[in-house]
């Protein structure tokens, strides 16, 4: 069943994703060439706590970390280790919140740049694109995300905008609501797999995380390892990750972390 929040829920959501957007700006901060997975993983909780909420991903079980970290070809729910982050790695963090009640969810990717990088040509390269198109996908997404819309709406245009510029759709992980639980109904595919009639309606008071997963690579996936969490492109090649809490309200779409 799908949740709909009352306005004061859609309120509380709000102060937590305002914690969220904070923390996890914070983190992308303090990615730079020699810093840990761990430590940035570390901060993360530290932060959190802080700010008077709780580790979301730690509300999951058998989940100990306060953060995903998705390194190069790592797509979701990698499991942060002790490796070090090197110039031009790109990396996804992936955060969530859990406060009063209620989880949010958001995840951005970005690579990693060095003194000696940041003076190179500033010239946009396949990287530089690859990010740029997950960024514009998910942006167009969430203005997708209005009463009366259907899923499929938001899911068409993610695919479209990545498709568009060949890369492609992870298709075994989607996006999902969000709420009491980190993980609600309904489902929000990064892809258009059925007529969008078929699609759950877009109502008033729901709340979703709208999740661009893609890689430059083919879409098959894999576990990378033995965690049981961490998973990577098959082929080798690199993924990214952007994603949003979003409330459906009758103003239209409201970013929730931010």
């Amino acid at each position: 069943m799908i949740s709909i929040k009352t306005k004061n829920e859609i309120k509380i959501m709000q102060e937590g994703g305002r914690i969220l957007a904070k923390v996890l700006n914070e983190l992308l901060k303090n990615i730079k060439p020699g810093v840990s997975e761990l430590e940035i993983d570390n901060l993360a909780e530290k932060l959190i706590l802080k700010n008077g909420a709780k580790p979301g991903f730690k509300e999951v079980k058998g989940y100990n970390n306060s953060i995903c970290v998705s390194t190069n070809n790592v797509v979701v729910h990698g499991v942060p280790t002790n490796y070090k982050f090197k110039s031009e790695d790109v990396v996804g963090i992936d955060c969530g919140v859990f406060y009063k009640g209620f989880h949010t969810d958001m995840a951005e990717t970005l690579r990693v740049k060095s003194q000696i990088s940041n003076l190179k040509s500033q010239m946009v390269d396949e990287i530089d694109k690859f990010l740029e198109t997950g960024k514009r996908a998910l942006g167009e997404a969430i203005k997708e995300a209005r009463v009366g819309n259907r899923v499929g709406h938001v899911s068409k245009t993610i695919q479209n905008i990545v498709e568009g510029e060949g890369y492609s759709i992870v298709r075994s992980l989607v996006g999902h609501g969000v709420g009491r639980t980190l993980h609600e109904e309904p489902e929000v595919p990064g892809f258009l797999g059925v007529d969008i009639k078929e699609t759950p309606i877009l109502k008033e008071g729901m709340s979703i995380a709208i999740e661009v997963i893609y890689n430059m690579g083919k879409s098959n996936v894999k576990y990378l390892n033995e965690d049981g969490w961490t998973i990577a492109t098959e082929d080798g090649s690199i993924s990214g990750l952007f994603e949003r809490t979003i409330a459906i309200t009758k103003n239209g779409p409201v970013i929730l972390t931010v």
